[in-house]
């Protein structure tokens, strides 16, 4: 019960943030123009990112400072490195929403928040083998300095955080999906088996403020997220699949098609001798609405991929997950090559 008080306290603080923040966004002129890649034919304010971090963090406050609900699995510090680098990502985004910062500047405020994170002390020290125990990750250390470990979250939390940076091209995409992910993690935290009440109470606070965001965002999308926002989604979706005690692979197969459109289309930029940060239009939502289909039915069948491979994360063990994503990435891959060209369950 004290869960839902505190899931409907910051939906409604979203609600209310987001008519705020757009109007701000309005007014300082930091809306998203259309262009030919763009498939919005209308200026779009931006910064709505600003009301999911403004909304998550008093209520995480409220929770931390005044219950006793957040004195469990994550230290102080874990804390105050998650709202850290939430804070670098929102500055960063603000600044490239208004100035259209040049890639090699964008990427300075993902770097500097993953790193907020190792300086907090969130790692994985093991991963559970499929076949039975675990597979510790922290035998190579130096003094504090854990290489392995720590290569490996950083390198987590920034494809994380571009995944969700790059699926932010239709309305709701980025912030539905990041709601789905949020829940199962929150089931997964709140099950008898991996009870987590301190995660399962920041997942479930996390989602519910993308779900009074998203009010706004779904198409037709009054407000975006903005670049802040839509690397904050991943950062703390990241942060929390790490903290749960290792559910990488859950988040996976939620976030698992988009992650793989991404590596796909970063591998046909590098064979075609592109630029791999260059935008284009070669993602698989871009390429279903060139087939006929509309930002509604994209971003729905992309709901429900996440929220059936997602539901099935609650029931799965181990080995069942692994095989799980061997299918998901099959499907992927028949999906995208099924949409390139034109044929097969996406033909008209």
């Amino acid at each position: 019960m004290p869960y839902l008080f505190f899931a409907f306290i910051a939906f409604f603080l979203t609600v209310a943030g987001t008519f705020g923040v757009r109007w701000l966004a309005k007014k300082w002129q930091i809306v998203d123009a259309p262009t030919e890649r763009k498939v919005h034919c209308r200026p779009v304010p931006l910064l709505g990112g600003l009301a999911i971090f403004v909304s998550f963090f008093i209520v995480l406050g409220l929770a931390k400072f005044f219950t006793p609900y957040l004195n469990g699995n994550l230290a102080n510090r874990q804390l105050m490195a998650l709202f850290l680098g939430s804070v670098i990502l929102m500055v960063g985004g603000f600044l490239d929403d208004k100035y259209n910062l040049k890639p090699r500047w964008q990427i300075i405020f993902p770097i500097l928040a993953a790193m907020a994170v190792l300086w907090g002390g969130v790692n994985l020290k093991e991963i559970t083998n499929p076949w039975g125990g675990t597979v510790a990750l922290n035998f190579w250390h130096w003094g504090a300095f854990v290489p392995l470990t720590q290569l490996l979250v950083f390198g987590w939390l920034m494809g994380m955080m571009y995944t969700t940076k790059l699926l932010d091209g239709l309305d709701g995409l980025a912030a539905g999906l990041t709601a789905i992910g949020s829940m199962m993690i929150f089931f997964l935290a709140n099950s008898q088996k991996f009870y987590q009440p301190d995660i399962a109470l920041i997942a479930l606070i996390f989602a519910a403020a993308n779900l009074g965001f998203l009010i706004f965002n779904f198409y037709p999308a009054k407000i975006f997220l903005g670049e802040g926002g839509s690397l904050m989604s991943g950062f703390i979706l990241g942060f929390l699949a790490i903290a749960a005690g290792g559910k990488i692979a859950t988040t996976l197969l939620v976030m698992g098609i988009a992650a793989l459109d991404i590596l796909m289309v970063i591998a046909r930029r590098v064979y075609r001798g592109q630029p791999f940060w260059q935008a284009d239009s070669w993602h698989l939502h871009y390429r279903l609405l060139a087939l006929g289909f509309s930002q509604r039915q994209v971003v729905l069948f992309f709901y429900c991929l996440a929220a059936g491979f997602g539901i099935l994360t609650l029931f799965l063990q181990s080995r069942g997950k692994v095989l799980a994503l061997f299918l998901l990435v099959i499907i992927g891959v028949l999906i995208s090559a099924s949409a390139e060209k034109g044929i097969g369950i996406f033909k008209k």
